[in-house]
């Protein structure tokens, strides 16, 4: 992949999460918690993968780009442990709600997630933005 590839793959992933961001709303008006759930662990997870691509560090699994998150970024003091916790949570939450029997989120589950996934999302544009 050449440099304008790469570019345009970042800022790709980057509306990816914030389009994602937005599908969460039309969830919660229909009441479709573990869906909300997984769209916004998808979200983040969109902003982490351009801030690795923007950082030249590589991942193959959802795991290890959240294990190259944390150690490039998290680890580092780049983006704070909060956030990193954030990350690692709606992981797990979203495993669990794809995954597992029996699991069903509600509207508070929910609700508490959107703002540190706004906020995850805004820091990885601003270090991509400013770096």
């Amino acid at each position: 992949m050449n440099e304008t590839e790469r570019k345009d793959l970042i800022n790709y992933r980057l509306s990816r999460a914030r389009s994602t961001l937005n599908e969460v709303s039309v969830l919660i008006d229909n009441e479709l918690w573990n869906t909300a759930v997984n769209r916004l662990y998808y979200a983040c997870y969109y902003a982490v993968i351009a801030l690795l691509l923007h950082n030249r560090i590589k991942a193959q699994t959802h795991g290890g780009v959240r294990q190259m998150f944390g150690l490039h970024f998290i680890k580092t003091g780049i983006v704070d442990k909060e956030l990193g916790k954030f990350y690692s949570d709606i992981f797990d939450k979203r495993q669990t709600g794809d995954y597992d029997d029996f699991v069903d989120y509600k509207k508070e589950d929910v609700i508490d997630l959107i703002q540190p996934a706004n906020s995850l999302i805004e820091k990885i544009e601003n270090l991509i933005n400013n770096n």
